[in-house]
């Protein structure tokens, strides 16, 4: 049983977090800074790595906070996915998703090699390095009231960089498996290709009766019980099923916003209001879960994975954008806006480490350090891409900011 004193820690806890999300909210109104920046930095502060105001219990909380969370992001991201935007936007994210994908990938594994990493290291690093956090990328659109054709292409793209990250990094840990002559490699590949194929058929299982409900339970209604409850309840059988769950709350998103005949915006007007809260809790306890050692013990490895993600970004939106014929320029610099590097990449790391514990400091030394960098750097600029493409307002001024970028 809980001892008062215990329970009132909580709600203290609780309670200081969700003002402290208030305040870096109305910061992130007046600085350069997105408020993810602000809340990421705010948790690592008052974290273990520097003052460790924190109590214990939060460690336990978090992991069930980030699949709340990101089930939410997953979900959110559905509605991007609809015919109609594929339609017009569907080249453009699928050229700049697989050339980002493929190009910080290969720059990754060339770059570390000659960095004199051995080949097994460099395999897992660039299986990792392509994924992206969607959760900061998504409430910076939200913070900045985002809208347009870059925009939409964006979202699109973060929505289905899950899905390659996951296909790509299970390839190449059974690649650098076979190299290692580690036993298991078919049953590590054949658990990569359950984690996306089982986490679609998951979504397509919840999103259809979903879809029913929404139209014919409440025409043209949506009850937050309703929303909250298939987007937890698909959580929770992903965990179960060890597929994705932002892969099968995307896909249950993706089937609602195509499906639902009387005003589909609704669930996800639904679900956007209790997002906000929880989104605040994830982005401070993950900011808690930095850890400043790992930043110092990065060395030339990590300080080249660094720099070859970001060229990787680079390299691969310029490519993409060049071959679905997007002239503007700030298409091209579409991988800065992809920077933001936590939760996806640890837990791929976790997964690496069990079959080469051998190298089980390096990779978290530089998964953990360089996701301080891009956790920190990411949100920035995604915001500045935002503003420079016209899509969004900075918040200093009241006058829209449209420079954009030179081809």
């Amino acid at each position: 049983m809980t001892q008062p004193d215990s329970i009132s820690m909580i709600l203290l806890t609780f309670g200081g977090l969700f003002l402290i999300g208030l305040v870096a909210d109305l910061l992130g109104r007046h600085t350069p800074l997105p408020r993810v920046t602000l809340l990421i930095f705010t948790g690592f502060l008052i974290g273990p790595s520097v003052l460790n105001w924190l109590p214990d219990f939060t460690q336990d909380w978090f992991p069930v906070l980030t699949d709340i969370a990101l089930a939410m992001i997953g979900f959110m991201l559905g509605q991007n996915l609809t015919k109609t935007k594929l339609k017009t936007m569907g080249r453009p994210i699928l050229g700049i998703s697989i050339g980002v994908m493929i190009m910080t990938a290969s720059l990754m594994f060339v770059g570390l090699i000659l960095l004199g990493a051995p080949i097994e290291l460099a395999l897992i690093l660039a299986g990792i390095a392509p994924a992206t956090a969607p959760a900061p990328v998504v409430d910076v659109v939200k913070e900045s009231r985002a809208s347009g054709h870059f925009t939409d292409t964006l979202l699109g793209i973060v929505a289905v960089d899950d899905a390659w990250g996951l296909l790509l990094f299970s390839f190449l840990l059974v690649a650098a498996s076979i190299l290692a002559g580690n036993h298991g490699a078919i049953h590590t590949l054949e658990s990569g290709l359950w984690e996306i194929s089982g986490a679609v058929l998951l979504g397509l299982f919840l999103g259809f009766p979903m879809a029913y409900i929404t139209s014919h339970l409440y025409p043209g209604k949506a009850s937050q019980a309703e929303v909250l409850g298939l987007v937890l309840l698909c959580a929770g059988l992903a965990e179960w099923l060890e597929v994705s769950y932002i892969v099968s709350a995307m896909t249950m998103g993706t089937v609602v916003a195509n499906f639902t005949r009387h005003h589909r915006h609704r669930p996800f007007e639904e679900l956007e209001t209790l997002e906000w809260p929880m989104l605040i809790l994830f982005f401070l306890l993950a900011g808690a879960t930095l850890q400043l050692d790992a930043l110092y013990q990065v060395g030339f490895i990590g300080l080249g994975y660094i720099a070859f993600r970001i060229l990787g970004r680079i390299s691969g939106s310029y490519l993409g954008a060049l071959w679905a014929g997007q002239k503007s320029g700030e298409y091209r610099w579409m991988g800065l806006a992809m920077l933001p590097h936590a939760g996806i990449p640890i837990g791929m790391a976790l997964l690496a480490i069990q079959s080469f514990p051998e190298l089980k400091n390096t990779i978290l030394a530089v998964i953990l350090g360089s996701t301080i960098v891009f956790e920190l750097l990411g949100p920035p600029l995604t915001r500045l891409l935002l503003i420079r493409s016209g899509d969004a307002k900075p918040h200093q001024k009241g006058h829209k900011h449209q420079t954009e970028f030179s081809d």
